[in-house]
């Protein structure tokens, strides 16, 4: 779980990272503390991110700007991005490095867990797929000593 854990912290920090790269290009107001939510809610498997794309939403929402849902677009398309670079590239390679987790298995399991168990498969994917490579390496390392 140790190793989980790390990559979530990493996960957290470069998520938060390109929140507050992205939102202060979009100059949305109080980028910063977007970002700072942003990351923290990277701990929330799968509802985190939509969670985290709300304050940035109404912020640009509520902002007195002319061109206030041209902005809007902006953030949800920052947060398309961002939802793909971490689902499909960021976390597979923590996952892999931290837990040694196959980047294969690292997609493929929320994925296939949410077809059998829909709601809770895709929420414990990530952190059953570390346990379960956590447990085997050792198994592997007390078999071998």
């Amino acid at each position: 779980m140790r190793g989980w854990f790390i990559a979530t912290l990493q996960d957290s920090a470069a998520v938060g990272a390109m929140w507050l790269i992205g939102l202060l290009i979009l100059r949305v107001p109080l980028a910063p503390i977007w970002a700072v939510i942003g990351g923290l809610c990277q701990f929330i498997p799968n509802f985190g991110p939509l969670i985290a794309v709300i304050g940035p939403a109404l912020s640009t929402l509520f902002a007195s700007q002319s061109d206030a849902f041209m902005h809007l677009l902006y953030v949800l398309m920052l947060y398309a991005i961002i939802a793909v670079i971490d689902g499909l590239v960021l976390q597979p390679y923590l996952m892999k490095r931290s837990n040694k987790v196959p980047i294969w298995a690292s997609i493929l399991a929320p994925i296939i867990l949410g077809i059998i168990i829909p709601f809770w498969g895709v929420l414990l994917g990530p952190p059953l797929l570390a346990v379960i490579y956590a447990f085997r390496k050792e198994r592997l390392t007390n078999s071998g000593s």
